[in-house]
């Protein structure tokens, strides 16, 4: 480090601080560092530093698959912010098991991780109790959770389920199932679906559930089990858009018009949704920025300061667009 200190022209203290505080440094003083390193090929003991600091400067996080893109977005952002303030994120994935998710949380605090972001309300009561007593500062994240471990950043997946409902019920829609996966979050939405029709006097048709993860396959997989035992069915509220999109495929091919006959929502906003013919009436979610709150929340922590908010409610938008 003294080399690279020399070649820069700045004090072995101010090295220290570029490389593991960036945003406690000038930029052109984080540029000066940055073009020694480069020129000198010189690679931080971040080992040795985190034994005598304490910290890791590492941030983990799970995921319950590393395959959909509106997790994706969630932890760009998160890296993004981290980043900035000289923290590295560590990903790792649940495959939507909780008992994989309480193991990967064990794996994390045994790598010394300075904090935890979770996807969704953490449930094993083992683990919520040993993250309160570590103090170790979390994010949940995908959701509101009543008590959190410590921190969220999400939204109420019941609300959205609700607000579907009031929506397709406002459009004429009495016969209205749910396609999805048999997942916790997904699971939210259906619940809060089948109360926003029960307060319109209706009653769910059914819920057609599978094991995640999605797919546009599963969602023709499903549409088509749906038709066949309720043929009446005309409206449904699909998990995510993976699934809406295969029950549109499955509709146009069997001659089921959209929205005449069915009525199509899905969850998410992925790009297709908007390219789909037709395009695909959704509820949109904000996963960058949930990340990049959580990650200013962490770093709050772990400056010593309190966040402003320990619970962020970012809310959802209803997209109306030509499947409904």
């Amino acid at each position: 480090m003294s080399d690279v200190a020399e070649a820069a022209g700045v004090a072995l203290a101010t090295v220290s601080r570029a490389l593991n505080e960036p945003g406690k440094v000038t930029p052109e003083t984080r540029a000066q560092v940055e073009a020694a390193v480069r020129k000198l090929g010189y690679v931080p003991d971040r080992t040795a530093s985190s034994l005598a600091s304490s910290r890791s400067r590492i941030v983990g996080a799970i995921v319950p698959t590393l395959a959909n893109v509106w997790f994706a977005e969630t932890m760009e952002g998160l890296a993004a912010e981290l980043g900035r303030a000289g923290y590295q994120l560590m990903l790792s994935q649940s495959s939507y098991v909780p008992r994989a998710e309480a193991g990967l949380i064990d794996a994390f605090l045994g790598r010394r991780v300075d904090a935890l972001v979770l996807t969704g309300s953490l449930r094993d009561a083992s683990a919520r109790a040993r993250l309160r007593r570590m103090q170790l500062p979390v994010v949940e994240t995908w959701d509101l959770p009543a008590r959190p471990v410590d921190m969220a950043v999400g939204f109420s997946n019941e609300q959205v389920g609700a607000e579907v409902a009031r929506r397709l019920v406002a459009a004429g829609r009495r016969k209205i199932a749910f396609l999805g996966a048999d997942e916790v979050r997904s699971q939210m939405r259906r619940a809060g679906l089948e109360a926003g029709l029960q307060a319109a006097g209706l009653s769910l048709v059914t819920a057609e559930l599978v094991e995640p993860p999605s797919s546009i396959a599963l969602g023709r997989e499903l549409m088509a089990r749906l038709a066949a035992a309720h043929p009446q069915v005309d409206a449904v509220f699909c998990g995510n858009d993976f699934i809406a999109i295969g029950a549109m495929m499955w509709a146009r091919a069997h001659d089921w018009s959209i929205p005449g006959r069915l009525a199509v929502v899905g969850f998410s906003d992925l790009p297709v949704a908007e390219a789909a013919w037709p395009a695909l009436t959704t509820v949109r979610v904000r996963g960058g920025e949930m990340g990049r709150r959580a990650g200013e929340m962490l770093l709050a922590r772990l400056r010593g300061e309190e966040p402003p908010h320990k619970v962020v409610d970012m809310g959802f938008e209803f997209v109306e667009r030509s499947t409904m």
